[in-house]
């Protein structure tokens, strides 16, 4: 019991360290980022006015269908291209983008590759 509220307090951590500098504006809104085992989530939100503008997840009916398993390097390619044309939809082009508590590696740094590839900035 412990050991799992001493590690859910460094992954706060963490996520803090990582939001102190990461602030989504209404020019260059935020790219957040959110892991688990099964989906990956991406949210693109402007902190000025506390807005989601753009959103894609691994548990979307749309994007359901063509995925086999929510919880790998597919899904989140899948997803970083998913939330690239979402966002240029709402108008936006350059983001700031948010790791949360994870590392820029796997799922989360495929992620950032495929919107990218896609046509976001940052």
């Amino acid at each position: 019991m412990n050991h799992e509220r001493a590690t859910l307090q460094q992954r706060q951590r963490r996520a803090y360290r990582v939001r102190k500098r990461v602030r989504g504006t209404a020019e260059r809104p935020r790219l957040s980022v959110f892991r688990s085992h099964k989906h990956v989530y991406a949210q693109v939100i402007d902190d000025a006015s506390g807005r989601t503008l753009a959103s894609a997840s691994t548990v979307d009916k749309d994007l359901l269908g063509g995925l086999k398993y929510g919880g790998n390097v597919a899904a989140a390619t899948a997803i970083g291209k998913a939330i690239a044309e979402r966002a240029k939809a709402a108008g936006v082009t350059q983001v700031a983008f948010d790791r949360g508590s994870n590392q820029y590696h796997g799922r989360v740094a495929a992620l950032a590759n495929a919107a990218r590839e896609a046509g976001l900035d940052f």
